[in-house]
This record gives C-alpha cells, sequence and structure tokens, in this order.
C-alpha cells in the first residue's frame, strides 16, 4: 500500500495547498488516488479547519472519501489518527471512537497515555488498530501491552528530533525495530515512514524490504531532489518512481 497522508495536525503555512477544508481534501484526495495512492491516513478537520475526532464529522469525511475513491475506482484504506492532543479526555475520546463509521484501521501512538484502553475500544468496535511506534525503545511497551497479536499493522515512524532526540542513519534504525519485530515472530504487516529530511529515506527502505509506506504534506512537502512538491500528488507520483527505479536495480542485481 502507498498511503497518503495529505495534511496532518497542520495548516497552510507549511504548504499553500495543504488541504484542509473538506472540498479541498477531497479535491486533493481525487487526485492522489487517481495517479496511484491505496490508502489514505486522515487528520479529519471541522469547519473552522480545527482537528477533530467528533463522530459526525469523522463519518461524513470517511464516507465522502470512500464514495471518492469508489468513483475513481480504487479500494483504498481509509485511516485515522487517535492523537490525544485532539481530544486530551480519555474517556471523551473512547467514547468517541466508540461512535467512529466508516474507519478501516487508525493510529495508536505508544508514547500517548492510556493507548492499552484505547486499542481495547477499537477491537471491540472492529476497527483496526495501527500501532504507532516512533522509536526501538517503545517495543517493550508494545510487548507488555499485550496487543501485539492483536493488532493490523505496525506503523515504524521515525524522525529527527522530538519526541526522542532520535539520531544516526535512519535505516538502522528501522533496522532494529524490524530485528525487534522479528525475533518475537510477529508476521504483523508493517508502514515504514519518516519525517523531514528522514521521509525519503525510510519510503526507500520501506520499498527496499516490501512494505507499506506513505508519503504526503504530513510528513514532508519536499520532493527526493529537495525541490517544493506542488501538490499531495506530486508527492506520490514521486514515491511511485522511486519505487519503479529501486524494482529495477534489484532486478540487475538478481
Amino acid at each position: 500500500m502507498l498511503q497518503v497522508t495529505p495534511n496532518g495536525p497542520w495548516g497552510k503555512d507549511v504548504h499553500p495547498n495543504t488541504p484542509v477544508s473538506l472540498g479541498e481534501l477531497l479535491a486533493d484526495l481525487r487526485e492522489c488516488f487517481r495517479v496511484g495512492a491505496t490508502g489514505v491516513h486522515l487528520h479529519v478537520r471541522d469547519r473552522s479547519g480545527a482537528e477533530t475526532l467528533d463522530p459526525a464529522v469523522v463519518n461524513e469525511t470517511c464516507r465522502q472519501t470512500r464514495n471518492l475513491a469508489a468513483e475513481v475506482g480504487v479500494l483504498a484504506e481509509i485511516g485515522l489518527t487517535t492523537g490525544e492532543w485532539i481530544v486530551p479526555d480519555l474517556a471523551t475520546r473512547i467514547a468517541m471512537i466508540r461512535e467512529w463509521e466508516g474507519v478501516d484501521c487508525a493510529t495508536v501512538n505508544l508514547s500517548e497515555q492510556g493507548f492499552e484502553t484505547v486499542m481495547q475500544v477499537m477491537l471491540d468496535v472492529g476497527i483496526g488498530i495501527d500501532v504507532g511506534l516512533w522509536a526501538p525503545d517503545e517495543m517493550d511497551a508494545l510487548l507488555a501491552s499485550g496487543f501485539l497479536s492483536h493488532v493490523q499493522r505496525i506503523s515504524i515512524e521515525l524522525a529527527p528530533g522530538e519526541p526522542y532526540r532520535l539520531s544516526g542513519e535512519p535505516s538502522a534504525l528501522a533496522q532494529q525495530v524490524n530485528d525487534a519485530l522479528d525475533t518475537v515472530g510477529s508476521a504483523c504487516p508493517r508502514l515504514t515512514h519518516g519525517m523531514n529530511d528522514w521521509t525519503w529515506p525510510l519510503v526507500a527502505d520501506a520499498f527496499r524490504r516490501g512494505h507499506h509506506t506513505r508519503v504526503g504534506f504530513e510528513d514532508s512537502v519536499y520532493l527526493p531532489d529537495g525541490s517544493k512538491a506542488q501538490s499531495n500528488a506530486h508527492l506520490v507520483r514521486a514515491a511511485l518512481a522511486l519505487q519503479a527505479s529501486i524494482a529495477t536495480d534489484a532486478g540487475g542485481d538478481a
């Protein structure tokens, strides 16, 4: 799967073409699906442009996104975030998630308090758990939670700087996480991606490993050559070109 993450928590200060309104989001996703994206990670916005987990807004956004994907002819996975910064009160957040409809999976960050409770309610209502693992050190929390065998996917999400002040070669850190998962016998699908300067090295790492990956303005607005992308669809096309190049190189080495 090549997932597009069109906005994240950011606004038009990051890129003037960042989709914020529902209309902007749907127009953006139409082009992303047309050029090859097969999944989307949504940060749903209300009419003011603020992130929300409100079921009424989430459900309508997911409904229109699914209709759009069907219209374009793509069987797209629709994923959300359960980020605590959007709704800090855990009980309120849980109540909202229980009312979601049309959500295939949602990211649960291991760095957030109460992540086990969020995972359990998602299992209860049939939403796939997409583990947000931000550093190799978080493997201990994932294993201790007892949820590893119940998750739909593990997103290996690595970035320099906050919150873990990671440094070094990004693919080496990804290798640490993959080795740890392999050691415990996990066959769970994996999605590898980075942010900022680590975006394209980790997209390439994912393609080489045969993992899912993602691109979009949430992670970086820049193309592999360092120039600014015109749109999220521009990033999707660049990712597919990179994938083709890596496949060609692998074929030549065989």
